[in-house]
């Protein structure tokens, strides 16, 4: 192999960020602010610094974006076709992070000059091949999000079971039966129940609840199977 030509290769970090409105399932994107697809929507990424390592890579970009540190983090796959950058040959390693969208405020990267949430069922043409990165991305959350509790990542410390419901059915796409869900949320333990209520609400308060995480991390020690 020709020595001159074998390091002529980048290598990139690009992170899908997923966010929960109680509404709808938002991916965080990113406006271009320089070549090339200035001006498009991206997920947000950037090249690996020569003296970081791939996990300090993407919690760099994280933390230029939104401000927060320890978030959690999925490495999913690599994307490396030829031409999938303009600009040369770049491989990009693709991770998807869950935040509360409450907990962030907003602090583009140098090469962004905005940064928006969209609703995954509305994102339209991405920069670069961000589409297929995003595709992939959803994908493995989806199949986490049956097998392990990190859609409590998404909802705030405390919530009701109505919410817990609506997010699930807002990842997963699918309606389920609301006695059904509570009763097989309820069977598993991992709810505290905080002895409080909504509060100002138009409707009648319902109680809220915590996940109790401690409680799941022994329960799995003794292979404990978590499943929606």
């Amino acid at each position: 192999m020709d020595s001159k030509t074998n390091f002529n290769y980048s290598v990139s970090v690009d992170c899908v960020i997923f966010g929960y409105d109680t509404v709808d399932l938002k991916v965080l994107l990113i406006k271009r602010g320089e070549q090339p697809y200035i001006n498009q929507w991206a997920i947000p990424g950037d090249l690996i610094h020569a003296n970081e390592g791939i996990q300090e890579s993407v919690q760099r970009v994280l933390k230029d974006l939104t401000g927060l540190s320890s978030l959690y983090l999925e490495q999913v796959k690599t994307f490396g076709d030829v031409g999938r950058h303009p600009l040369g040959r770049v491989f990009t390693i693709s991770y998807y992070s869950l935040i509360k969208i409450s907990d962030y405020k907003l602090h583009p990267s140098s090469f962004a000059k905005e940064a928006k949430w969209h609703s995954v069922k509305r994102l339209g043409e991405l920069a670069f091949d961000h589409n297929k990165i995003f595709a992939a991305c959803k994908e493995a959350l989806v199949n986490s999000v049956k097998t392990k509790p990190i859609g409590f990542e998404l909802l705030p410390k405390k919530f009701t079971l109505s919410k817990l419901q609506s997010l699930y059915e807002a990842i997963l796409q699918e309606k389920f039966d609301k006695r059904n869900f509570r009763k097989k949320i309820n069977s598993m333990g991992l709810l505290i129940d905080t002895d409080e209520f909504q509060k100002s609400v138009s409707h009648r308060p319902a109680k809220l609840y915590k996940f109790n995480k401690e409680k799941y991390e022994k329960l799995k020690e003794r292979g404990f199977s978590f499943e929606i």
